[in-house]
């Protein structure tokens, strides 16, 4: 049997269903075999963004997808979703198709070593030249990307390894169970110890409890033990907004006025399934001060990383969650809320930025107060990078894990519309709502050519202020100049509207903020791809810090 034909049928069989990416010479062997195989192909329109859709498709799904493409500047294309993906623990299998055999290390035409690029930003990456090694290595290659912190793998297949026949059976080789880490039950009691003694303990919960479907112990474990709940940016949604133990985000951007204030307050942090990156961190003397932390990760790098724990425990969060709560019904606990933890809802609430704006040009915040508004909670929401990023993450509400999709950890310019994608590949029937900005929407705008070629019914919300306003902020307060970052050239220019409509999409402008939900109405029933360029104040600043006790507001 060919490898290319193998490599479709292993795919499948690991449950790759879909597969994003761009065809050419050196994968087209691959190719021939994906509509026999099953698997529905996405064809985008440059390499980043079929990564960032098959990155997106999992978030939503829990299901991988493959992200293919040829040799050469294709595949280095593919780097910038790779390190996305890395980096926010999102498993994906990119698939590469390479020159033959003979002239790698020649400077071939279309010839690069992606194997050695892509090592830094995945999990592991292979230049296979061994026809008999393929399906070993891709069985490897699947374990890898599932196992313990997930992420992205890359598989290098010159063409005349696609091309060459091995002896191959479905069914001689199996997919490779991936087990699940339980916690130490020692470990346990003392996590449950340390937190019952604390006189102020929150819940930190990260990214990986959502990867670990835990959200539901997640919740149980709060309610039981009466623990404010804090989020980080990538576990947005993994508790209901207006639950009555929700405090908010800690962070020197995305993070929330009581969500800092709260966290400040506490004496023991019971983190899991978050990595303390220094955007949610800021300043780690201001961040540790006093506190004690335990903290419970897959992986067993990220334990002592950046924040000294006092108890270290490597595990499944869904498993490490179970284990607790499993624990303390053992031993009948089941807290009463302090007064502290009682009043969160109503100091929550008042602490709350403001949203309700009524001038004009619309201000950036009232975009999201009309977002939260008109959208239900089974809305999907994509965010890439910038300001309007930044306010989205304080300002939206979130009530369901893998309906919030940003990217977190590499704050990709361009992420956007293609994970939008992803997502309604993924969920067909949800609404599916890309938040960005101007100079992102001009990242990555060729992907509204995939959305509009497969009527994915994508809505794009633009806040168009005509600055690369992020770097705009940084330049005025941090060195008090402003150079290089005014994108736009003319009145109205660029003209996002005609380029969606360039494109075969729908779309309007709208300048004035009462006319934001009829827009939003619109796009919702036209179930076509849809632009609403939104005119916003043009040097609005967004609330800030570099330490989370110091934030400033606007």
């Amino acid at each position: 049997m060919q490898v290319a034909e193998v490599v479709v049928r292993i795919l499948k069989d690991e449950g790759i269903d879909v597969a994003f990416g761009i065809p050419g010479a050196s994968i087209n062997p691959v190719y021939k075999y994906l509509p026999e195989g099953g698997i529905t192909h996405y064809i985008a329109r440059h390499e980043e963004g079929a990564v960032h859709a098959a990155d997106a498709y999992f978030r939503v799904s829990g299901k991988m997808a493959a992200a293919l493409c040829t040799s050469g500047p294709g595949a280095t294309n593919f780097v910038t979703g790779l390190y996305t993906a890395q980096i926010d623990s999102i498993p994906l299998i990119a698939i590469t198709g390479q020159n033959t055999t003979d002239q790698l290390g020649k400077e071939a035409f279309q010839c690069v070593d992606i194997a050695a690029i892509a090592r830094p930003v995945t999990k592991a990456a292979w230049c296979i030249t061994n026809p008999a090694d393929v399906p070993g290595i891709l069985r490897q290659a699947f374990h890898i990307a599932r196992s313990d912190r997930p992420g992205p793998v890359l598989i290098d297949l010159p063409l005349d390894v696609q091309t060459a026949s091995i002896d191959w059976e479905p069914g001689r080789d199996r997919s490779i169970p991936v087990p699940r880490k339980a916690p130490n039950q020692e470990d346990i009691r003392q996590a449950l110890a340390l937190v019952l003694e604390a006189e102020r303990p929150v819940l930190l919960l990260g990214g990986g409890v959502i990867l670990a479907g835990a959200e539901k112990e997640a919740r149980e474990l709060a309610e039981l033990l009466s623990l404010p709940v804090i989020n980080t940016y990538t576990a947005k949604g993994v508790i209901p907004s207006r639950h009555p133990l929700y405090v908010g985000q800690v962070g020197i951007q995305i993070g929330t006025p009581f969500g800092n204030k709260f966290f400040l307050e506490s004496d023991l942090v019971l983190a899991i399934g978050c990595r303390f990156n220094d955007r949610h961190t800021g300043k780690l003397g201001v961040y540790i001060g006093d506190r004690r932390f335990i903290h419970i990760d897959v992986d067993p790098h990220q334990i002592g990383k950046i924040v000294p724990a006092e108890l270290g425990i490597v595990a499944d969060a869904k498993l490490a969650i179970a284990a607790l709560l499993a624990e303390a019904q053992r031993q009948g606990i089941k807290r009463v809320p302090s007064g502290r933890v009682a009043a969160i809802p109503q100091e929550r609430e008042a602490m709350r930025r403001k949203t309700d704006y009524e001038d004009h040009p619309i201000k950036p915040q009232r975009v999201f107060h009309e977002i939260n508004a008109f959208f239900d909670e089974n809305t999907i929401f994509t965010t890439g990078c910038g300001l309007n990023q930044i306010w989205s993450g304080q300002l939206q509400d979130i009530d369901r894990p893998r309906r919030y999709l940003p990217t977190a950890g590499a704050g990709t310019l361009g992420f956007d519309i293609p994970a939008a994608i992803g997502a309604q590949v993924a969920d067909p029937e949800a609404t599916v709502v890309a938040v960005m900005g101007d100079g992102g929407f001009l990242f990555m705008v060729e992907e509204l050519a995939m959305a509009a070629h497969y009527n994915l019914p994508i809505i794009v919300l633009v806040l168009n202020n005509g600055f690369l306003s992020l770097i705009r902020q940084n330049q005025k307060y941090a060195y008090g100049y402003q150079h290089a970052v005014d994108i736009r050239y003319g009145e109205g220019l660029p003209d996002l509207v005609a380029i969606a409509k360039g494109f075969g999409c729908l779309g309007e402008r709208v300048e004035r903020w009462e006319d934001l939900q009829p827009a939003f109405a619109r796009a919702k029933e036209a179930r076509r791809p849809y632009v609403i360029d939104i005119i916003v104040e043009r040097e609005a600043d967004c609330s800030m810090g570099g330490s989370i006790d110091s934030i400033r507001e606007f």
